[in-house]
């Protein structure tokens, strides 16, 4: 079992992780632009498309997992579930990372007394319970949510919905697997041990990750800056290319 990963382009290495429930394919729509530009690894996390037989059983593992199919030095791109393993993989192998690109990305998920920034444990109770009965029903609202109150939500959701049958659906098992890592992880006491410079990137319009978490990860984080996108929910990567893509050769030095 290994992870799954697909390389593409020239200049300097960058490393694409993406969210929970999808795929490496949910890149399609940036890779041809970036990949003129880097040397693209477009990784499938453990659990999910053509890693489905890799284990998702925290961040760490999945870090440990996925750094070895990585170059020996590569910026990091990580989305969502995706942004907490680019995490856990800098704090873990620092000397491996080059830059970090953190998009819609939470220190912790579920929000707790001490954590107000982050979604009811609810969410996660009622996706995991829906999950066990009707997987289809779950994934359909479940990207609804990432494209709540974004003006071209249906564009949207049709290409996430796209890249998720690209390689496969992911099992019930892994995505509740999924679930409790989102459910459980807390990072929030690594983050002031990541020198490495960062930006993130957050859309004012997310129903997943909310500004305040964005904005406290930015503060937290040593090296950070924070990017905010206009009318842009939780993937905007595709619902607003142009600027992300912008954001992105203006702090890789592209």
């Amino acid at each position: 079992m290994s992870i799954h990963v697909e390389t593409s382009g020239s200049g300097p290495h960058l490393a694409l992780l993406h969210g929970w429930g999808l795929n490496g394919a949910v890149w399609d729509s940036v890779r041809e632009p970036l990949a003129a530009h880097f040397t693209l690894h477009v990784v499938d996390l453990p659990g999910h498309g053509y890693s489905s037989a890799v284990p998702l059983a925290s961040l760490d593992s999945a870090a440990d997992a996925i750094i070895g199919v990585l170059p020996e030095r590569t910026n990091l791109l990580g989305w969502s579930l995706g942004g907490q393993v680019a995490l856990s993989i800098a704090q873990r192998h620092a000397t491996r990372v080059d830059k970090l690109v953190l998009v819609a990305t939470t220190p912790r998920f579920v929000e707790t007394a001490d954590w107000p920034f982050g979604k009811k444990a609810q969410v996660l109770n009622d996706f995991a319970a829906r999950l066990a009965n009707s997987y289809a029903a779950t994934i359909r609202g479940f990207l609804a949510l990432q494209t709540l109150n974004q003006p071209n939500a249906r564009a949207t959701i049709a290409a996430l919905q796209l890249a998720m049958s690209a390689r496969g659906e992911p099992s019930a098992a892994a995505l509740q697997a999924g679930l409790d890592v989102l459910r459980t992880s807390d990072q929030r006491t690594d983050i002031a041990g990541i020198q490495h410079r960062a930006l993130v990137i957050q859309g004012d319009h997310d129903a997943l990750t909310s500004e305040r978490a964005a904005h406290w990860l930015a503060d937290h984080l040593p090296n950070a800056q924070y990017a905010m996108i206009e009318h842009a929910a939780h993937a905007p990567f595709l619902s607003h290319k142009t600027v992300f893509i912008q954001l992105l050769h203006d702090f890789l030095n592209i």
